[in-house]
């Protein structure tokens, strides 16, 4: 948690500053839009798909956007922009009002995401870069959680103007986070891979665009499928114990408790050794085959009773978390090794394509093949993360053999 330099704990104390303030808002979103703006559930769902789509259109855009300014550079701004939009919230209502914050804040977030992800990759040396991420990974977790307690006792009170203060809270939060950001150090290059970079590209006569790379592209789709373990976790799991099982619904807290436990105090083990292609790609087959073990436990509980669907779903849940821990270390490693070192963030932006197409097609998708075809559904879902799993590596492999093709310089904090 503490991390073992002071670099690393500077990150994992930025990243606990900026989930809280998110998780508080996220946690109470539901109510806020719906009591506070006058949504209804339709209305909100439609407006998180045209902000969705708004951020798969941007990603890549932004992504070059932090190579020309600067990935810290480009952090700086837009978690600046971020709390002023959230300062925003209380004076906004109507459903047109919603869309047009939603858009501007998915494109926001977009560019922060790249910045963020160049910048943590340049700044440390190639064999820290995924233990450093589990680390602040693991104070991301710790921040949601005390954002979803604060979020917890402001709706608990049950008044509208209490609900109305939690984006000013996490507006706030997020200011202290940007300020966070512009005191972190700068990355630097050596003068000598700047000019053999710059020699590589005049010779190879063009600008060696991120899409080029076919192979990073598949990549990030497959890591995207494997990544869906998050529907799994919050969205279909939860629903099938609810309506499919005789399990209890207080099982809930126990199994979000579960996995807030696991994803603190595991992330780094997870991590540990994630230093190349092979081992990421490891670390990804170890995922996605604890997210297929979850899918065959939770099937079976359709038909168990008592104290066995308790222990099963919970198993379930578990072995899901499993997928999260190891997709997530494996995911850092291939990012870090797959990408152009001259084009951080835009790789960053084609790494972000394969999240946002799961976030639109697998909650629909897993929630009707779980809920609608029951044990079958459960079968499909395993087979989508089984091809993922066997597409991975191959296209991983095709986009090493293109970066040694353009000769990338490699980078240095």
């Amino acid at each position: 948690m503490i991390g073992p330099n002071p670099l690393v704990r500077s990150l994992a104390g930025q990243s606990v500053l900026s989930a809280f303030g998110e998780g508080a808002f996220l946690t109470g979103s539901a109510v806020f839009f719906t009591v506070i703006v006058g949504l209804s559930a339709q209305q909100v769902g439609l407006g998180l798909s045209i902000a969705a789509l708004a951020r798969f259109v941007m990603s890549v855009p932004l992504g070059r956007m932090a190579d020309r300014v600067g990935a810290k550079r480009m952090w700086q701004v837009t978690s600046a922009v971020e709390a002023v939009l959230y300062a925003a919230w209380p004076f906004l209502a109507g459903f047109w009002q919603f869309v047009a914050m939603m858009i501007v804040m998915s494109v926001v977030e977009a560019g922060r995401r790249s910045g963020r992800g160049a910048y943590t990759i340049a700044v440390f040396p190639r064999e820290e870069r995924v233990r450093s991420q589990a680390y602040m990974r693991a104070a991301r977790n710790v921040g949601y959680t005390l954002g979803a307690l604060a979020a917890g006792i402001a709706l608990a009170t049950g008044r509208d103007e209490v609900v109305q203060a939690v984006p000013l809270l996490t507006a706030f939060l997020l200011a202290l986070n940007a300020w966070w950001v512009f005191k972190l150090p700068d990355v630097t290059r050596e003068p000598s891979q700047e000019s053999v970079l710059e020699e590589v590209v005049e010779h190879a006569g063009e600008k060696r665009s991120a899409l080029h790379n076919r192979g990073f592209f598949l990549m990030s789709i497959c890591n995207g499928v494997l990544g869906t373990h998050g529907v799994l976790l919050n969205v279909v799991i939860p629903l099938w114990l609810v309506q499919e099982t005789d399990a209890p619904h207080v099982l809930l807290a126990w199994l979000f408790g579960t996995n807030t436990v696991m994803a603190v105090g595991l992330q780094v083990a997870a991590a540990r050794g994630v230093v190349d292609v092979r081992r990421s790609l490891q670390a990804q087959y170890r995922g996605a085959a604890c997210f297929v073990l979850s899918c065959g436990i939770v099937l079976v509980t359709h038909d168990t009773v008592g104290w066995v669907t308790i222990a099963l779903v919970w198993i379930g849940h578990v072995t899901v978390t499993g997928s999260e821990l190891f997709q997530s270390a494996g995911m850092w490693g291939l990012v870090s090794e797959l990408s152009d070192p001259d084009r951080l963030g835009e790789y960053q932006g084609v790494s972000g394509l394969g999240y946002t197409m799961g976030d639109v097609w697998a909650p629909a998708l897993y929630t009707y093949l779980a809920m609608s075809w029951g044990p079958p559904g459960w079968i499909v879902i395993a087979g989508i993360v089984v091809v993922a799993a066997l597409g991975i590596g191959p296209s991983s492999y095709a986009a090493q053999r293109y970066l040694v093709r353009t000769k990338a310089a490699p980078v240095t904090a």
